[in-house]
């Protein structure tokens, strides 16, 4: 097993890596998806994104395996996640992305609802896609774009997750469910091989998210990434709400996807003076139980964005929780080492 591997282990504990592949979709995955597109996303569209796009499909996924540096893989996992951290530490703390994209929630909002109803999963287009329908705030008639209401993200999110129900054929799904942080989890710097689902929303704490697990229920994931929980510290709920919601949330997600290997992720630490980090840490511990008592993984992200103080390092976050495109790349790679880490079990699994 390379050390790329073994770096992975040491922030993934719990239950069984492998899920066997999904049962394939009704014939012509494509129509059923079309149709839907067509029939949900024109309802949903406001005046402000009504100019006519052609619906098409988009889900085949390129087959080829993810590519690492032979730097990567000739460490040892403690000296590779030194070199990591430092390496992290000596980017630029005002690093951007090389193209143009959404900066508001609003202008995500929009973006996703034009390639929905382009008959596109908006993860696998480029960061800049749609840009006439959202870019500065406007749409393509130059009015000012209405802020979507709470409502109206929970039916853009179903509307997302029914037409990868209808239209993911064979291909590999893997799914991000939380708050903000997944919202803007850039799809761009994930794994190719396979389709993402992002159900995030803005502003979310555990009883929301909870609230609306059946919207994506009859997807078919192969991973399920959840991360929540900060929104709760925030708002003032206490360590037994968090708790139980997260066991909650774990035991529905394993009941609606039992082929799915569900990840469960630590809690980010923070730079926000209201909230403690030594409260995030022991609410990780008890969440790392939650995991290995449901049957789940989990994912200890928070040990990759931690300083020698045990806060977020300052360059990647923002205003003290939410993430820089540098601390978004932090969070990619481990995901990517994740799913090699998926892969390489499930392919071993295959040949025995």
């Amino acid at each position: 097993m390379s050390n790329l591997y073994l770096l992975t282990t040491s922030l993934l504990t719990g239950g069984a890596m492998s899920a066997p592949p999904p049962p394939p979709l009704p014939a012509n995955p494509s129509d059923s998806l079309s149709s839907l597109l067509v029939s949900t996303a024109n309802k949903a569209l406001e005046a402000g994104v009504s100019h006519k796009i052609v619906p098409t499909l988009e889900t085949t996924v390129e087959t080829s395996s993810p590519q690492f540096s032979s730097q990567w893989q000739k460490r040892s996992p403690t000296k590779l996640l030194k070199y990591q951290q430092v390496k992290y530490q000596q980017r630029l703390p005002n690093y951007q992305p090389a193209t143009p994209s959404p900066k508001s929630g609003t202008e995500l909002y929009y973006q996703r609802l034009a390639a929905l109803r382009a008959g596109k999963l908006y993860t696998r287009l480029p960061a800049h896609s749609f840009s006439s329908f959202w870019a500065k705030g406007l749409n393509h008639k130059g009015v000012p774009l209405t802020k979507p209401t709470y409502q109206q993200w929970k039916q853009l999110l179903a509307q997302e997750a029914r037409a990868v129900a209808y239209g993911q054929g064979n291909n590999r799904l893997s799914m991000v469910v939380g708050d903000s942080l997944s919202l803007w989890l850039p799809a761009q710097g994930l794994p190719k091989y396979q389709l993402w689902l992002n159900q995030g929303i803005s502003g979310e704490n555990t009883s929301q998210i909870l609230s609306r697990l059946s919207a994506f229920s009859q997807t078919r994931p192969d991973t399920i990434y959840v991360m929540a929980g900060i929104n709760d510290l925030r708002q003032g709920k206490t360590d037994q709400v968090i708790v139980n919601n997260l066991r909650q949330i774990t035991r529905q997600l394993r009941q609606n996807h039992p082929q799915a290997q569900l990840i469960i992720q630590s809690i980010l630490p923070t730079r926000a003076t209201a909230i403690s980090n030594q409260r995030i840490r022991n609410l990780n511990q008890q969440i790392a139980q939650i995991a290995q008592q449901e049957g789940a993984a989990y994912l200890n992200v928070h040990k990759l964005f931690t300083d020698t103080k045990g806060q977020m390092e300052h360059n990647l976050t923002t205003d003290g929780i939410h993430l820089t495109p540098l601390g978004y790349q932090v969070w990619q790679e481990a995901l990517q080492y994740t799913e090699s880490l998926i892969a390489a079990n499930r392919a071993r699994a295959l040949s025995l």
